[in-house]
């Protein structure tokens, strides 16, 4: 089985050796357990030197590459940690645009990380002040909410204390096997309804907001599968209401809709009782979508993985074991939606490969209406993902057959 390569010390006496994730091992020492995945530095806490460039996480079949792995990882840390003193000579503007420049261009991504000095600092006589500029200010609200994820992995715990709530996770449900059979059954696409209490540009969409109540009103409704918002600051959501909603025994698999930044979060959002997860394209480089997928493999959840235009389709189709991708009709720049993105993206080539590949399209954002449904069924799409519409309606379970124009519920359809 894939092990992390963050290293691993011999067990300790009087414990039993790991059976579900024997990769999850206690690393050598502390500070690799917190090596992170993104490809771009952190900022250093405190808000003082940068700490080194942090390794991207390889992956490793065997405890010599492992250990081989380990070492590359402080060789190419030692490597960072001269670069950022040769750095610190220079301008903290330039510094700024070249950290976010360290992903931002890869694979075409255009979603920068967290800069490693944060905005420049200025002094004037006794005054310190910060000047914003394109190279340290977020462009959009993703990359706003990507810095900001990029912050919150500082304070994650090592992996190897994950597993005991790994271990204790009910199993994983069938994601993708749910989608299926919702299209077989009703001869729609099927429904991934929504967990959702607010968005950064809707302000709070529900006042009386019970996410159990909601999820429960929606599986009894005919949703195949649910997505649960996990990120607080942004959608005043929570990892407590993804659990909430699992050990209420909602039978409906489990999106946890996070913004994916390292796989650290991949493991957390497991032992939470999720059963897939989102990545999104316009973040993640492809090198780390592979090795996200492959761990999504070993943890039993299916993964998601988002696109907005044809370069990030055209990436995500070029990538092994991806069996679910979500068309997000929503423009990243301008937040304009425009559900005719979908079609767009489902025409001609890539059409063929999705169909050959067997990959199921999910269709996101802008669909309110039976028509919307339709649309863009009839473009390519087998599943939707709906949360807006729905959850501010007073029965947002009831709203489901308005969204599809009839009811789609087991009851309804016998």
């Amino acid at each position: 089985m894939e092990a992390l390569a963050v290293g691993s010390a011999p067990p300790r006496p009087g414990l039993a050796a790991p059976t579900r994730y024997p990769h999850l091992r206690r690393p050598r020492t502390l500070a690799a357990a917190r090596r992170p995945l993104a490809a771009a530095p952190m900022e250093a806490a405190g808000g003082g030197r940068p700490s080194p460039a942090p390794a991207r996480c390889a992956s490793a079949e065997t405890e010599s590459e492992v250990d081989e792995a380990a070492t590359s990882s402080h060789a190419a840390e030692a490597e960072a940690a001269g670069a950022t003193e040769q750095a610190d000579n220079g301008s903290p503007v330039a510094d700024a645009a070249a950290a976010g420049a360290s992903i931002e261009g890869v694979d075409g991504i255009r979603i920068r990380r967290r800069p490693v000095t944060g905005p420049a600092v200025h002094y004037v006589g006794p005054f310190q002040f910060r000047l914003e500029n394109e190279g340290n200010t977020p462009r959009n609200i993703l990359e706003k909410i990507v810095w900001d994820k990029d912050v919150e992995m500082k304070e994650r715990r090592p992996l190897y204390m994950l597993k005991g709530a790994l271990e204790a996770a009910p199993p994983a449900r069938d994601f993708v096997g749910a989608l299926k059979a919702s299209y077989d059954r009703t001869g729609l696409p099927a429904l991934i309804a929504e967990v959702k209490k607010a968005s950064p540009s809707r302000g709070v969409l529900r006042e009386d907001f019970d996410p159990v109540q909601i999820a429960q009103a929606y599986e009894k409704n005919g949703a195949a599968c649910l997505s649960v918002l996990t990120d607080e600051k942004y959608f005043q959501g929570s990892f407590n209401n993804l659990e909430a909603i699992r050990n209420a025994g909602v039978q409906c698999p489990l999106l946890c809709k996070e913004f994916i930044v390292d796989a650290w979060q991949l493991y957390y959002a497991r032992s939470k009782g999720a059963d897939a997860v989102l990545l999104i394209a316009a973040v993640l480089p492809d090198r780390d979508i592979k090795y996200m997928l492959k761990i999504c493999k070993i943890l039993g959840m299916a993964a998601l993985v988002e696109v907005h235009d044809e370069r990030e389709m055209d990436r995500v189709l070029g990538i092994d074991g991806v069996q679910l991708i979500g068309i997000n009709n929503r423009n990243l720049e301008t937040f304009e939606v425009d559900i005719s993105n979908t079609k767009k993206l489902l025409e001609g080539e890539r059409g063929r490969l999705i169909a050959q590949k067997d990959v199921i399209v999910v269709g996101e954002s802008g669909l309110v209406t039976p028509e919307h449904i339709s649309f863009v069924q009839n473009a390519g799409v087998k599943a939707v993902l709906v949360g807006e519409s729905l959850v501010k309606q007073e029965d947002p379970g009831k709203a489901i057959a308005g969204l599809f124009g009839k009811d789609i519920s087991h009851a309804g359809a016998s």
